[in-house]
């Protein structure tokens, strides 16, 4: 999805459905304002990478990316997102190789990425390094030459003049039609040839907004039969979590620290949008949080375009406020260009400068169960400071787990105060390992984009 949709995500919510589910492999029931969903325990801190096969290596296949499995295990990646491994339509098609979200078959693997068997042999290698599998799904629309737009045309949307019509200006793709449950079926049959046939987890699904909520709801309870799933919704609404999505993406989030990075806000609107977010959601709804991902690179710019010098600490903040951290294909690497959509243009992995910070980031968020996810995880509580419109600091905290962080959210040195009240006492550093104590009151001076996480 590109930027040109972020106004969706403001649509009220119409209609919510309920769909019960009993699920013996999960656990956790609910007590977040809105999620009703029990997540996979294997979720509880996990984080996720996004895997853009096509600009991964040269060869751009799953047995190539397969030798970076070992790798990404050893940094510490649980969640592996693959975009869109299905045949890519060819009538209408963007660019040389076409938009990965124009599907032409469902049931199918594109062939410049491999054989099903190269597929299900890569979520074989990954389950075995403890990791699992999302694939993403592109549920609002097909290519012009799928199947169905011959076979049956009822399940695409019309213009005023009877014609099969294209969603916005994504002239690739036509826009199916919900209103058919016919499609539901349909649609739901061919997520669950997946889970049968490759052993995935779970779906990432393409402009989630865009469909009908029941229609979701409905698909998560019969994709439950099969197995428990992983659902993430390129969307950001409440409502989604219900009955359908165990994740969403925190836009918002992401707006506001590029606001703060280009000195459009002070720090203290992230803080403001944080506990929105909480009151919105819920506690229970897990929330992605990113720097970058393929829309953000490709149509908005790298993470180094966004956030400038603050690209770092805007990252070890996708770790310690309340969500799951989401890692972009080359973001390790420090990948600096915006990857083409709809052409070749290969990751650079001559050097990894960023594995050992990415690795260290994971480890702080496996380490302390205050900042696992949803009601794993701990609580959110701001602690006040003189200068919260450069500094944010909080405390996230689980029973006798805490995590402290305070962060210098601008290009100036800050000299600030922070209260820590009940918060003070003995904590350790978390990069130099030192052991400090912290009275009521203290006094810290941070130069531009320093961050401290202290923890006990």
């Amino acid at each position: 999805m590109t930027n040109k949709l972020y106004f969706l995500l403001s649509l009220p919510i119409i209609i919510l459905m309920a769909c019960n589910t009993n699920l013996d492999s999960k656990i956790m029931t609910n007590k977040g304002k809105n999620s009703l969903l029990q997540h996979p325990k294997w979720s509880k801190h996990s984080n996720i990478y996004e895997v853009n096969i096509r600009q991964y290596t040269p060869e751009g296949t799953f047995n190539a990316f397969d030798k970076h499995l070992s790798r990404l295990h050893s940094m510490g990646v649980d969640i592996l997102w693959f975009m869109p491994i299905n045949p890519i339509g060819e009538k209408n098609r963007k660019g040389s190789l076409g938009s990965y979200y124009s599907i032409k078959n469902y049931s199918a693997i594109n062939p410049e990425f491999g054989t099903l068997q190269d597929f299900n042999n890569l979520v074989k290698h990954a389950h075995s390094l403890g990791m699992h599998v999302l694939i993403d799904w592109v549920a609002n629309h097909t290519s012009w030459d799928h199947p169905w737009v011959k076979q049956h045309p009822e399940w695409y949307k019309k213009d005023s003049t009877g014609n099969i019509t294209s969603p916005f200006d994504w002239t690739d793709v036509l826009a199916l039609d919900y209103d058919n449950h016919q499609l539901w079926k349909a649609i739901t049959n061919e997520m669950k040839f997946w889970l049968t046939e490759s052993n995935i987890d779970g779906f990432r699904c393409d402009v989630a907004m865009l469909v009908r909520t029941e229609f979701w709801d409905s698909a998560r309870a019969e994709l439950d039969k099969v197995k428990p799933v992983f659902m993430l919704a390129e969307a950001e609404l409440p409502e989604h979590h219900l009955h359908a999505f165990d994740m969403s993406y925190a836009w918002k989030i992401d707006h506001k620290m590029e606001a703060i990075a280009k000195g459009k806000e002070p720090t203290s609107a992230l803080d403001t949008q944080i506990k929105a977010d909480l009151k919105s959601f819920g506690k229970n709804a897990y929330r992605m949080q990113f720097t970058s991902n393929h829309d953000e690179n490709t149509w908005n710019g790298t993470e180094y375009e966004k956030f400038g010098d603050g690209a770092k600490i805007m990252a070890v903040l996708t770790y310690v406020i309340p969500g799951m951290p989401l890692i972009y294909s080359g973001q390790e690497a420090a990948n600096k260009k915006r990857l083409k959509f709809f052409d070749k243009d290969s990751i650079s992995w001559d050097s990894i400068p960023l594995e050992d910070f990415y690795h260290n980031m994971i480890q702080l968020k496996n380490d302390n169960i205050a900042l696992w996810n949803g009601d794993f995880g701990g609580d959110y509580h701001t602690i006040p400071n003189t200068n919260n419109d450069k500094i944010i600091s909080f405390v996230r905290s689980k029973g006798d787990n805490r995590v402290l962080f305070i962060g210098n959210l601008s290009d100036k040195t800050v000299k600030t105060k922070i209260h820590l009240g009940k918060y003070k006492g003995f904590y350790q550093d978390w990069f130099t390992k030192d052991k400090v104590e912290f009275s009521d009151t203290n006094n810290f001076k941070l130069k531009p984009w320093q961050y401290n996480i202290f923890i006990r």
